[in-house]
C-alpha cells in the first residue's frame, strides 16, 4: 500500500506504467488490494486490470461502478477494449451490459466490429486505430497531421504510415523513419517512385489464422502488420506487443497440455473446476498404468523366479519414458514454431529415431555392465541391454510420431501426447524386458 502511494506520488500520470502498478498490486493482500486499486488513476484502471493476472479481474470489477468501468474502457485501444469487455462478461454479464451501454457510439461500434471475429482469426487481435494517408498527399502535410493527432492522443505506438487509395485499399507501408527522409515538398507517391527501397506492404487478412500472423512477425521481423479484408481494404493493424502476448499464451497452453492440465481452469480461482480437469487426465493415466500392470502380470512367474528382474524393470521403463519425452517436447515445440511441415515429417521422425537408437546403444552397454556386476549374471546384462535398445528406439519413434499424427488430425499436438507416450514406453519396456528374460534366462 505504502509502495503504491510512493510510486503514484513520485510519478506524473504520463510517466506511470500499468505494468509497474500491477506489480505492486500483486504483492498486496485482499484487503489492501481493494483499497489500493481505488488509488489508481481512473485513466489507467483499464490498462492495470489487463496487466494483472486474470484472477485479479473480479476484484477490480467489484471496486468500481459501471460509470467508472465505462470510463476505463474508453481510455483503452480498441483491441484492449474488446479484451476488457470479454473478461467483464465472464465475470458479470449484467454489469458488462451496463458498462457497454454507457460507452459512446464510436467505442460501441469498434467493440462490436472486433467481436464478430472468431478467437483464432487475426481480426480479433487487431487495433482499429491506424495512421493513413493518400498517395497524392504532400509529405509535409502528412507530418503536420500526424503531429496534431499525436498531441491529441488520438494515436499511440505508431511506427508505420499506411498509404491507401480513395477506396481505402492498402497500397504501401512507409516507416516513420523513411517518411522523415522524404522530400517534404513532394507527394508520397513521388517520393516512393524516386526511392530505391520497396514499400510493398506485407499484410494479413482479417480472417486469417492468428498463428500464421505470428509466423509472419517471426519470419519478417515485423513490429507492426496491417490487416486487410478480402477486398484489400485496410481495416486495422496488429502490433508486436499483441504478438508477444499470443506467443506467451500459446506456450503456456502447450506446457499445461503436456502436463495434462487445462490452462483456463488453472487460471480460474475455482478449485473444483481445476480439480475436475486434472482428475480427467489422472483417470486416463490410471487406465494406462493398469494396462502396463497387466503386462507385468503376464510374467509374474518369471519375476518370482528371479528377484533381479523386479529390481531392474523400472529402469527400462523410466529410460524409455524420458527419451520419449525428449523427442515429444522437441517435436511439439518445433510444430508450434512452424519449423516442421507435413512434407518434412519423415525427416523429423528419422532424426528422432536415430538419436534414440544411438542413446539406446550407449546406455545398453552401460546398463548391461552394471546389471552383470550387480547380480553376477552375464546374460542378465544382455537382456536389459537389448530391452533398453528396443524401448528407446520405440520411444524416439512414437515421441515424434504422436504429435505429428495429432497435427495431421487437426488436434493440438500437446493434448494427450504424454499419456499416449507413457503407455507405449511402459508397455514396450516391461514386455520386452520380461519376455527376453523369460526366453533367454529361464
Amino acid at each position: 500500500m505504502k509502495e503504491l502511494n510512493k510510486y503514484l506520488q513520485s510519478h506524473s500520470s504520463s510517466e506511470m506504467h500499468p505494468a509497474e502498478i500491477a506489480k505492486i498490486l500483486k504483492g498486496l493482500n485482499d484487503k489492501d488490494f481493494s483499497e489500493a486499486i481505488k488509488l489508481v488513476p481512473k485513466d489507467l484502471v483499464g490498462d492495470v486490470a489487463l496487466a494483472l493476472p486474470d484472477r485479479y479481474f473480479d476484484d477490480v470489477v467489484e471496486n468500481f461502478n459501471a460509470e467508472e468501468l465505462s470510463h476505463a474502457v474508453s481510455e483503452l485501444e480498441s483491441d484492449d477494449q474488446l479484451e476488457f469487455m470479454q473478461e467483464l462478461e465472464d465475470v458479470d454479464e449484467d454489469k458488462a451490459s451496463e458498462v457497454f451501454h454507457k460507452l459512446d457510439a464510436e467505442d460501441k461500434h469498434e467493440i462490436a466490429k472486433l467481436k464478430k471475429y472468431d478467437e483464432d482469426q487475426a481480426g480479433a487481435y487487431m487495433q482499429l486505430e491506424v495512421f493513413t494517408a493518400k498517395e497524392d498527399e504532400i509529405v509535409q502535410d502528412v507530418i503536420k497531421r500526424f503531429a496534431r493527432l499525436r498531441k491529441e492522443n488520438e494515436l499511440e505506438n505508431v511506427q508505420n504510415l499506411f498509404i491507401v487509395d480513395s477506396n481505402n485499399r492498402l497500397l504501401y507501408t512507409v516507416g516513420l523513419d523513411d517518411l522523415l527522409i522524404f522530400d517534404f515538398s513532394k507527394t508520397i507517391k513521388e517520393n516512393i517512385e524516386q526511392s530505391e527501397e520497396s514499400f510493398e506492404p506485407k499484410s494479413a487478412r482479417d480472417t486469417e489464422d492468428i498463428k500464421e500472423v505470428v509466423n509472419y512477425f517471426k519470419e519478417y521481423d515485423l513490429s507492426v502488420m496491417p490487416v486487410v479484408n478480402d477486398e484489400g481494404i485496410l481495416v486495422g493493424r496488429i502490433t508486436s506487443d499483441d504478438i508477444y502476448d499470443i506467443i506467451n499464451e500459446h506456450a503456456t497452453e502447450q506446457m499445461y497440455n503436456l502436463a495434462g492440465v487445462d490452462d483456463e481452469a488453472e487460471e480460474d480461482e475455482d478449485v473444483l473446476k481445476a480439480t475436475k480437469k486434472r482428475a480427467t487426465w489422472l483417470g486416463i493415466n490410471l487406465l494406462t498404468a493398469i494396462a502396463a500392470s497387466l503386462v507385468i502380470g503376464l510374467f509374474s512367474e518369471t519375476i518370482n523366479s528371479m528377484v533381479a528382474l523386479a529390481v531392474l524393470m523400472p529402469i527400462v521403463a523410466s529410460m524409455g519414458g524420458n527419451a520419449g519425452t525428449q523427442s515429444l517436447t522437441v517435436v511439439v515445440r518445433q510444430l508450434a514454431l512452424g519449423e516442421i511441415s507435413q512434407t518434412d515429417a519423415f525427416r523429423t521422425i528419422k532424426k528422432e529415431v536415430v538419436i534414440s537408437l544411438m542413446n539406446g546403444l550407449l546406455f545398453a552397454v552401460v546398463m548391461g555392465i552394471i546389471a552383470w556386476l550387480w547380480f553376477h549374471i552375464p546374460m542378465l546384462g544382455v537382456v536389459i541391454g537389448l530391452s533398453m535398445i528396443i524401448n528407446l528406439l520405440m520411444a524416439g519413434f512414437f515421441g515424434a510420431m504422436i504429435p505429428l499424427l495429432l497435427k495431421i488430425l487437426g488436434i493440438d499436438p500437446a493434448i494427450g501426447s504424454t499419456v499416449i507416450l507413457t503407455t507405449v514406453t511402459d508397455v514396450v519396456g516391461f514386455f520386452s524386458f520380461l519376455a527376453l528374460a523369460k526366453y533367454i534366462l529361464l
